[in-house]
């Protein structure tokens, strides 16, 4: 007798869970979402999850598998939606067998994030419908569909992304401020959107701005800022030297506002970028009242551009960096080759010495400058410092020329010249007095030096 064969073909995933379902309820979860936190938007979001609560569990065939909700998120991409993404992955447990949602525009404004969703659950054997195209993922005819409404649901995003810029940048040309105050240090708003000044705040933007024109770096601000557990805009104690550099050039602190810094390159990542030109800058004087004054704000961006130009004459990655325990750190340079001077301490003989950077190359003497004791040094700015509060009538002409006539920051260090030098300097204070007051210094030998201070002045010892 011959034999009988039969072949039974294969069932993919969604084939199988598509003939258990016949047998039972289907498990029905809801997806909603709205793009802002404005009123209007927070009713249709309680509206949306009560609509679908009574929809499910009225529905004969239908059982709760939950409702996921987003509310004032973009949906644009999928990146911050919380409730969107763990919708997936209980899709992925095998524990919804349909979604249900308002419309395409609810569900995804991204083209290929909605192709991408909706043939993932696809193959999963799960459908999604959306009410207002009247589309079931699970048809056949529904794919084209999808395909065509979900690329005009993103066409909508992106007019709507065009839109807001437009309203925002004729803000900014009328001299309007569209600013967000959560990540601003110093500023609130008021009942209007107006900015006002945020008076504890406003105490670490002055304090920042002080420490920096009285000789302290960017690191070292943000050090004693952790250090003193000083609060930041976002209530954090942890302080970046880019956050207190960022603070130094805003110029909204000195009550001006420059318009249009970045741009949305893309609407559908919503990336910002910084603004080179490619758009239109507004540059808004008096815009709101100021926590520095335009001449300290003024001097604090002359002191910026010195430092830079003198890391760049000098070929050193940092200005002051290291200070407060060595004030001379990439200020001795050598009168033979021009190299800075680095610090070295040999424990073992309790000897702390300054040589020149070039002293040695290849296992080679290269430069002939000699070491400088530490104590040498210390000595040789005392006495210049000495000389100069000896002379300080001589001094003070100078000083007041300066104040009168100078710029921002000429008339900031001739007035600190003259605070500095009302009583001859302690040995006690050398390491603040230096770091404060030296701008440069010259080797010429183990004794010689030429300290050039920051009103100007050079002294030769």
């Amino acid at each position: 007798m011959g034999k009988s064969i039969t072949v039974i073909p294969a069932k993919s995933r969604a084939e199988i869970r598509q003939d258990v379902r016949q047998t039972k309820k289907l498990r029905v979860a809801a997806y909603c979402r709205v793009s802002t936190d404005q009123e209007d938007q927070i009713h249709s979001f309680d509206a949306q999850v009560a609509y679908y609560t009574k929809y499910i569990e009225t529905h004969e065939k239908y059982e709760m598998a939950g409702i996921y909700a987003d509310e004032g998120i973009s949906g644009t991409n999928t990146k911050k939606r919380v409730e969107f993404k763990r919708m997936i992955a209980d899709c992925e447990a095998e524990k919804i067998d349909m979604v249900i949602t308002k419309s395409i525009s609810r569900f995804a404004r991204n083209t290929q994030d909605c192709l991408m969703y909706s043939r993932k659950l696809k193959n999963l054997g799960i459908g999604i419908l959306f009410e207002k195209e009247n589309i079931n993922t699970m048809d056949s005819s529904g794919e084209l569909l999808f395909t065509i409404l979900s690329s005009l649901a993103q066409d909508e995003s992106r007019n709507i992304s065009e839109n807001c810029k437009w309203g925002i940048r004729t803000k900014f040309k009328n001299g309007e401020l569209h600013l967000n105050t959560f990540k601003f240090l110093g500023y609130d708003k008021d009942e209007n959107g107006k900015l006002v000044i945020n008076s504890e705040e406003a105490k670490t933007i002055r304090r920042i701005y002080r420490e920096f024109l009285w000789g302290l770096n960017p690191q070292e601000i943000a050090k004693e800022l952790e250090d003193d557990n000083v609060l930041g805009c976002l209530g954090q104690t942890k302080w970046y030297a880019s956050t207190v550099l960022g603070i130094l050039k805003n110029e909204k602190h000195m009550g001006d506002a420059l318009l249009q810094k970045t741009y949305t390159a893309d609407f559908l990542t919503k990336r910002q970028v910084k603004n080179q030109g490619e758009i239109t800058q507004v540059y808004v004087k008096d815009s709101h009242k100021g926590i520095i004054d335009k001449e300290t704000w003024n001097a604090v961006q002359e002191e910026l551009e010195r430092r830079k130009v003198f890391r760049e004459k000098h070929g050193v990655k940092s200005y002051n960096y290291g200070a407060e325990c060595n004030p001379f750190t990439n200020k001795l340079y050598c009168d033979l080759c021009g190299h800075v001077f680095g610090r070295h301490t040999w424990k073992t003989r309790g000897i702390a010495q300054w040589q020149c950077s070039n002293h040695r190359s290849d296992g080679k003497l290269t430069c002939k400058n000699e070491f400088v004791d530490v104590r040498n040094l210390e000595q040789g700015f005392v006495k210049a410092m000495n000389r100069i509060t000896a002379n300080r009538e001589k001094y003070m002409k100078k000083w007041e020329r300066m104040i009168e006539e100078g710029t921002p920051l000429q008339r900031v260090r001739a007035n600190q010249m003259i605070e500095i030098t009302a009583e001859p300097p302690l040995e006690a204070y050398v390491s603040e007095l230096a770091q404060l007051t030296v701008i440069e210094v010259t080797v010429f030998g183990a004794k010689e030096f030429e300290f050039e201070f920051m009103d100007g002045s050079k002294i030769k010892i």
